[in-house]
């Protein structure tokens, strides 16, 4: 299906300072909406979202990133915001979504970028690092476990089952659909609110993520984590790449512990923390921006800081 701009207020057009335009690129067989701004032959950084954000969910990051002479590409990934939706669990497999990713990589004519990605979009990054480690140059990952951490920490702790719930929710049919559209999309907001510190998403902001959500509908978003559980997983484990993993500690979804074990199966990695930050550290510390320009333009020079 193509995608039309019923509402064009979630475009680049949300960020009218930062020289961000919308584009939509045929990728592995979907067309994606993306963000882009800086110096098309500059060193290039793909963003990565998550649930249930879409791109603009890197406002905080987009105009540092190109001050410091960065090529910014963020796509609304598929099922999301202005990108297609398409049909089927199937589509939203984690090896799609990597996919995704290398097409849009190569869009911009390269064979390489630096990856970053929070939440699910987090997930794509440490999938991508781990399956085609070729196509990263550096990794910075926000408040989402490197994926065997995350699955054998399932298998093994009851309370990470327990802030987990979620998941298994969205497998049912239906259901979460029903229980996520009701209400003028009430439990979306929620999600964004439960889980992150006051004041980090105003009214405003609020109301821009409800016509994101509008777009494309709840079911792909939901789609993505059946597809996940359907996934097939890496065939590596352990991360070459330099890796940048910043933590808020305050994550009521993601026991802290993990971040430290993610690490662990990183040659390259450095941990950042952030006492009394959110799952949304990103947007409630200005230390994470500064962290990931630090860690993009340099090497990673020590194993763990506590902010």
């Amino acid at each position: 299906m193509s995608v039309t701009n019923s509402f064009p207020d979630t475009d680049a057009s949300l960020l009218p300072d930062h020289g961000l335009e919308s584009t939509y690129r045929e990728v592995n067989g979907v067309q994606l909406h993306v963000v882009a701004a800086g110096d098309p032959d500059a060193p290039l950084v793909v963003l990565l979202h998550g649930h249930p954000d879409f791109w603009y969910g890197w406002r905080d990051q987009l105009g540092a990133l190109v001050d410091a002479g960065f090529r910014v590409v963020v796509p609304d990934q598929r099922g999301c915001n202005l990108s297609e939706a398409p049909d089927g669990v199937d589509a939203y497999r984690q090896s799609e979504l990597v996919a995704d990713v290398v097409d849009l990589i190569h869009s911009e004519g390269r064979e390489s970028a630096h990856v970053v990605g929070h939440d699910f979009g987090g997930f794509v990054a440490w999938n991508l690092a781990l399956r085609r480690p070729s196509m990263v140059d550096r990794l910075a990952i926000m408040n989402v476990p490197h994926p065997t951490v995350y699955r054998d920490t399932l298998r093994s702790s009851p309370r990470q089952i327990a802030r987990s719930w979620y998941v298994w929710f969205y497998q049912l049919p239906k259901l979460p659909e029903w229980l996520l559209r009701r209400n003028g999309m009430a439990n979306m907001v929620d999600s964004l609110e439960i889980t992150s510190n006051p004041g980090t998403f105003d009214e405003e902001t609020i109301e821009r993520y409800r016509a994101a959500w509008q777009h494309s509908g709840i079911g792909p978003r939901i789609d993505w984590y059946r597809g996940f559980r359907r996934s097939e997983p890496p065939s590596r484990t352990t991360v070459t790449q330099p890796t940048l993993v910043c933590w808020g500690e305050d994550d009521i979804a993601l026991r802290p512990v993990m971040a430290e074990e993610s690490v662990d199966r990183c040659e390259d990695g450095r941990l950042r923390r952030f006492p009394d930050a959110s799952h949304w550290v990103h947007h409630e510390r200005e230390a994470v921006t500064e962290a990931l320009l630090g860690h993009l333009s340099s090497g990673v020079e020590c194993r763990e800081v506590t902010i």
